[in-house]
């Protein structure tokens, strides 16, 4: 049996391998840059050591890695998902220096991890499949995609030729960047269909099963947001056809451990093959739930010489998981950083895998992913139901996230009945934002008043021996200028008898986690941000901010400035002062949590001032260009 596993991997997954390895009496090894130290997967494993360099890098070094394995006296590796998971000459080092791969055989990561060959093996298999296209013949949409690669990273859709040279150096930079080989392949795009996988496990004695199948064909930028087991329109027939053509293909490649075969399903029924992914994915939680096991169990008894303890399993139930990403969706899903000043799942009606906790920052550097929330039901409405009210309960403050847009997902006509092409997050009208009530405004304002008023007592140096909020005459109301979604709003506030302190003429209270408006109360919990305040209650989190009474005494910004949307590396600029450009022109590429975001001309006119180069890091709100008549 193994002893000791160094995870080559971080953030949730670490977390998620570190449990069951601990379960199993196997003791793990963390390992982490410099900027990591403080992060959970860090402290939660037995030790941990740090590696050369930031960022990605240290986690794409071969021999790094199994040099860390080799000074903690490891004798096992798993690498998680992303970063060397499928890897193949990871895979070869791991042995090569005696020590045992928690994956499959590195010459079957290596057949399916290059598209092209995973191609050819599943056309002699006899799997259904699209076929790749040369560059000089290419047939419109097309889909740009990495050869070495996965997880949305080096993929581009294109529409018209004219994209096609553009599409194709993004995709090759993201590709090299994330995985370390720019190798591209294109294919058709198809607009409607969906996406449907098959988890399959394998062994050393020759057992092949699959554990039915996951659709996550709600993605957005190529990667998957919603997944879930059993697919909504897979019947049995189709579920056996599916489950064969995946074990045809893993047979053929003598693949053993946890990986899974990726189709594209058309309404028709007919599917084609996609990739497989020779490793653990995201969505694996779902699986699990369904068919109650541990696939990272059954990939340690593989990892040692065991048999498969899965092979009788039947599927039950249906699980969704949704991933809570640190992202503005109302600005375009761009990538949002901060400290995580609040945090609270609501672990009662959701399985959460998180990489954070209180206090945690969230950075540039790797993907934006705070946390996997999966729900489980009896059927898929009570699962879908369940999910959303667990992510409104759950406290996130500090941080922008995609959660308002899960929720209207989950609670959507169009989910609840099965209508979950890859399209659907472009045919269906989502709310980015959540929309607050009258009430829940009022009960909004009312907390932040309160806490503010309170804040103010606390901080009071001046009589104080004299009860708090006394006054020897009635003084006029108190106002504050609050900020909530952009809309600015004065609340008047006054002191009334018995300590109730009267907001907008409706008596109100904060007390042991509740605000009290009017008779009517309900749940709250409030934290102190840079510049006012982040309140939870049954409206999810929503962020208040107070702005002074006084003046502002900032200068006016230059009209046509062109500010970074959030922070990170800039990759290109495609300017220069004096040229012409139109609204809505590429003029910045700006790299952040592994993705390019392409930062467009605000108007038509003339490049005044260019004001960062290829290679900068930036923060958010730093002035990029001005463009001006």
């Amino acid at each position: 049996m193994l002893r000791k596993v160094l995870i080559a991997n971080r953030g949730e997954i670490a977390r998620r391998i570190r449990r069951t390895c601990s379960a199993l009496g196997i003791k793990t090894v963390a390992v982490y840059t410099g900027a990591e130290r403080d992060a959970p997967f860090v402290s939660d494993a037995d030790e941990a050591l740090l590696l050369d360099g930031e960022g990605p890098g240290p986690y794409l070094d071969v021999a790094g890695l199994v040099a860390a394995a080799r000074r903690t006296g490891a004798d096992a590796v798993h690498p998680g998902y992303g970063f060397l998971a499928e890897n193949a000459s990871f895979a070869s080092a791991v042995v090569d220096a005696g020590l045992t791969w928690i994956g499959p055989p590195a010459e079957a990561i290596a057949r399916m991890g290059d598209k092209l060959e995973s191609k050819r093996v599943a056309r002699e298999a006899g799997v259904p499949m699209l076929e790749a296209m040369e560059e000089s013949a290419v047939e419109l949409p097309a889909l740009v995609k990495a050869a070495m690669g996965g997880g949305g990273k080096g993929m581009r859709v294109v529409r018209s030729h004219d994209e096609l040279e553009t599409a194709l150096a993004a995709a090759r930079r993201e590709a090299e960047n994330a995985f370390g080989d720019g190798t591209l392949f294109i294919e058709p795009y198809l607009e409607k269909i969906r996406h449907v996988e098959i988890q399959v496990l394998g062994d050393g004695h020759g057992n092949l099963i699959h554990l039915g199948e996951r659709e996550c064909s709600i993605q957005r930028r190529h990667q998957k947001v919603v997944e879930e087991s059993p697919s909504p329109v897979v019947d049995a027939s189709l579920r056996e056809a599916m489950g064969e053509a995946a074990l045809s293909l893993a047979r053929a490649i003598g693949y053993r451990n946890a990986g899974t075969v990726e189709f594209l399903l058309s309404d028709d029924g007919r599917f084609f093959f996609l990739e497989m992914n020779t490793r653990l994915q995201v969505e694996h939680p779902v699986t699990e739930e369904v068919y109650g096991v541990d696939l990272v169990e059954q990939q340690l008894l593989d990892a040692a010489g065991e048999e498969l303890s899965a092979e009788t399993l039947s599927p039950q139930g249906h699980a969704i998981e949704v991933r809570l990403n640190s992202e503005d969706a109302s600005s375009d899903f761009l990538p949002a950083t901060g400290e995580l000043i609040g945090w609270e799942p609501d672990l009662e009606l959701a399985r959460v895998e998180s990489g954070v906790e209180l206090g945690s920052v969230v950075g540039t550097s790797f993907d934006p992913l705070i946390a996997k929330f999966i729900g489980v039901g009896s059927s898929r409405t009570e699962a879908a139901l369940s999910l959303a009210l667990a992510l409104e309960r759950s406290v996130v403050q500090g941080v922008t996230t995609n959660r308002d847009v899960l929720v209207s997902i989950l609670r959507s006509e169009e989910f609840l009945s099965g209508d979950t092409t890859t399209d659907f997050l472009d045919r269906v009208s989502l709310s980015a934002r959540r929309s607050l009530s009258d009430d829940e405004r009022e009960a909004v304002f009312a907390a932040v008043v309160l806490a503010a008023q309170r804040e103010s007592q606390n901080a009071a140096r001046l009589l104080t021996t004299f009860p708090r909020g006394w006054r020897n005459s009635r003084m006029p109301p108190q106002r504050r200028i609050l900020v909530l979604a952009e809309e600015e709003t004065t609340v008047a506030y006054e002191r009334g008898r018995n300590g109730v302190v009267v907001v907008e003429g409706k008596a109100a209270r904060l007390a042991n986690g509740t605000v009290e408006v009017d008779g009517r109360s309900v749940p709250v919990r409030l934290n102190r941000a840079e510049h006012g305040w982040w309140v939870h209650g049954p409206w999810g989190d929503v962020e208040v901010v107070e702005k002074s009474p006084f003046p502002s005494s900032e200068i006016e910004e230059t009209s046509g400035s062109l500010h970074a949307p959030m922070p990170g590396k800039v990759v290109s600029v495609d300017v220069s002062v004096g040229d012409t450009v139109r609204k809505g022109q590429t003029l910045v590429v700006l790299e952040a949590m592994k993705m390019e975001h392409a930062i467009g001309s605000p108007d038509e006119g003339t490049v005044h001032e260019v004001k960062v180069a290829a290679g900068d890091q930036v923060e958010r709100g730093a002035l990029l260009v001005v463009v001006g008549e």
